[in-house]
């Protein structure tokens, strides 16, 4: 079978795409490895419980973890994914997003605003005594330097607030993205 100049140019660009590929995925899986291998490292020297230990108390340990996908509504790229826990919702961003803290508006529309409101709610709560206080709602942003990693919101208690943490993280991102750009 004889093949076109134009075949074996197409042929040629998808081996060359192909190969481009294999190289990016290599280099992403090396970075991925050295992570482990630094977690690994870390765990060895905090860890004070024994292996077994901890596989005999694992059920008690193990936390019941759902996974969404935050999305920009522009075009449905993953942004961030939110791990959702019984006590917890850490949102953590796609490598490849990269956002300052400072960028608006995370500080005054996210977490003055909406985990601010439910945090004045949970202090009335204390005061009334309905709840502890060390069941106040609370958000923590870990960052790398100045760029964003993971948002952690605590202590969320009540389910219904879940929803209106993800909308509202998905509104921010998005919208710190438009102003980063």
């Amino acid at each position: 079978m004889k093949f076109s100049d134009e075949q074996i140019r197409d042929v040629l660009e998808l081996k060359e795409d192909l190969s481009e590929k294999i190289i990016k995925y290599k280099e992403q899986i090396e970075k991925l490895e050295k992570n482990i291998s630094v977690l690994d490292t870390i765990l060895k020297q905090s860890s004070f419980i024994k292996a077994s230990d901890l596989t005999r108390n694992a059920p008690k340990t193990i936390k019941q973890e759902r996974k969404i996908a935050i999305t920009k509504s522009s075009d449905g790229t993953i942004i961030a994914n939110a791990f959702v826990t019984n006590n917890e919702v850490s949102i953590v961003l796609e490598d490849n997003v990269i956002l300052d803290s400072k960028t608006p508006p995370l500080k005054t529309f996210f977490v003055d605003r909406i985990i601010g409101e439910m945090k004045k709610n949970d202090v009335r709560q204390v005061e009334d005594g309905k709840i502890k206080n060390h069941e106040v709602i609370d958000c923590i942003i870990n960052d790398n330097g100045s760029k964003i990693r993971e948002i952690v919101i605590k202590n969320y208690r009540e389910k219904e607030r879940v929803d209106e943490i993800i909308n509202t993280a998905t509104w921010s991102l998005t919208r710190m993205i438009e102003n980063s750009a």
